[in-house]
């Protein structure tokens, strides 16, 4: 096991900064906004050598209700799990008695734990310093996380803490299936994912936007390795005022990028809604597997779930590849069954598929179905091989390729995916027009035919 060290402090102290520097990443939003990290956030770093486990934690006030409370319990349960904690205190603030109180809590927890005086750039540090020593919590450390000073002596201090299996190991990354969890606000992407777990992972509350950042989760089921990540809601552009909420969505967005499948939650209360159509369109179009959950499924009425059913299968005939669920993220109700959809849209995803069958498939799907007429000559198709993974892509070689219409291509999609029996995923058709060897060469002839065509045309010219 690699040792977890846990960066906590009030809101806007400059942990999400310093996570981000140690482990040489942006994964952590960063903005001059208190409270915009809500969950626990790791990340790997490395350390003169060392490998560590990162948490970032929202940030404690100690005068926390409703949303806020919750954030401070995720930060407690980071500290509960750490081997080392980096205590972060802002040094243009002065002492606090937020800070006061987050120190009874670390004594209360016997946890090693480092005083971090960050944002001590533009100060004079005798006299910024000076209030933090009477917290009589572990060393002071001045830092500036923004421009990485004081980071390297502070990081070196805390290899001494580590424990002692804290030896340089190799971790190979997970190799398992990275499900990304998206969906409009407070349609429960956030319960989904602690069902999912097992346990309260994620910050869950009634409240759209609960949730700002991507959070990548890595567990076992079954002995089989499985990455979740849950993002934040995608409103539509016009409701969207906020600069944290637009770098959530870019977040959102990169997920889905980065993801195998995704698992699409829709508020079955509300029933299909245009933004479902938009999420699901960004899906498609970054060409993942898809898996839809109908959440909050229980206690709907019979009228209003064949409503709902009505609409699916009437606005959703473009995406007939993917499996659809009617779940209750709250109640665990359907949830287990989403793994067998997931485990077949990744499986159809990432086959690896011969170029000997999908040459025959493609003769077949031409035999039954020929390609139209282009300035009066038939659009050949000869044969096909693979040209990548999730999704699928075939890769189609004939003559006046571009010119195959639409309504063909989606054609041929159907066909290899019926004939792969590919579930859950797309299929990307790319087409190649064969090019002509002697299209800019010229003919070079030898004597003998030369004297043929000399003789040639003395024969027609005495004709005319």
């Amino acid at each position: 096991m690699l040792p977890v060290i846990a960066l906590v402090g009030r809101p806007n102290v400059g942990k999400s900064t310093l996570f981000n520097r140690l482990t040489k990443s942006r994964d952590a939003l960063v903005a001059n906004y208190a409270g915009l990290t809500r969950d626990r956030k790791y990340g790997e770093a490395e350390i003169d050598g060392h490998k560590v486990i990162l948490v970032d934690t929202g940030g404690i006030s100690g005068g926390e209700e409703g949303i806020d409370a919750a954030m401070a319990q995720q930060s407690m349960q980071a500290i509960e799990e750490a081997d080392v904690v980096l205590f972060l205190v802002d040094c243009r603030a002065g002492l606090t008695p937020a800070d006061q109180m987050i120190a009874d809590q670390l004594r209360t927890r016997s946890k090693p734990t480092l005083l971090v005086a960050n944002k001590v750039d533009g100060v004079n540090p005798d006299i910024a310093l000076a209030p933090f020593y009477e917290l009589g919590i572990g060393e002071l450390f001045p830092t500036t996380a923004t421009h990485g000073r004081g980071v390297r002596t502070l990081m070196q201090r805390v290899v001494e803490d580590l424990p002692e299996q804290a030896e340089p190991v190799e971790e190979e990354e997970a190799k398992g299936i990275k499900i990304a969890i998206v969906g409009r606000p407070n349609v429960g992407k956030s319960t989904l994912v602690n069902r999912l777990l097992g346990e309260d992972r994620v910050v869950v509350y009634d409240q759209p936007g609960t949730t700002r950042d991507s959070v990548y989760i890595n567990y076992e089921r079954d002995d089989k390795p499985y990455t979740l990540i849950d993002t934040a809601g995608i409103r539509r552009r016009k409701n969207i005022k906020e600069s944290v909420e637009k770098f959530s969505i870019v977040k959102t967005l990169q997920a889905v990028e980065d993801a195998n499948v995704v698992v699409l939650v829709i508020d079955a209360r509300e029933g299909l809604v245009d933004q479902d159509m938009h999420l699901m369109g960004s899906v498609i179009q970054a060409g993942r597997a898809l898996v839809v959950a109908l959440n909050k499924w229980d206690g709907l009425e019979a009228d209003h779930r064949e409503y709902v059913k009505a609409e699916l299968e009437r606005r959703l005939r473009f995406v007939d590849f993917a499996d659809i669920h009617f779940i209750s993220a709250l109640h665990g109700t359907g949830v287990g069954n989403l793994y067998q959809s997931i485990e077949s849209a990744y499986q159809s995803a990432t086959d690896k598929l011969s170029t000997n069958h999908l040459t025959r498939i493609l003769q077949w799907a031409v035999s039954e179905h020929q390609p139209p007429l282009v300035h009066g000559h038939r659009i050949k198709l000869r044969y096909a091989h693979a040209g990548g993974q999730n999704p699928p892509v075939i890769v189609i070689h004939g003559n006046q390729t571009e010119q195959v219409p639409a309504h063909y291509v989606r054609y041929l999609e159907k066909t290899f995916r019926k004939a792969l029996d590919l579930h859950g995923t797309p299929v990307k058709i790319e087409f190649r027009t064969g090019t002509n060897p002697y299209a800019d060469k010229k003919n070079k002839l030898t004597d003998r035919q030369k004297a043929k065509k000399r003789r040639l045309m003395k024969f027609v010219k005495k004709k005319k």
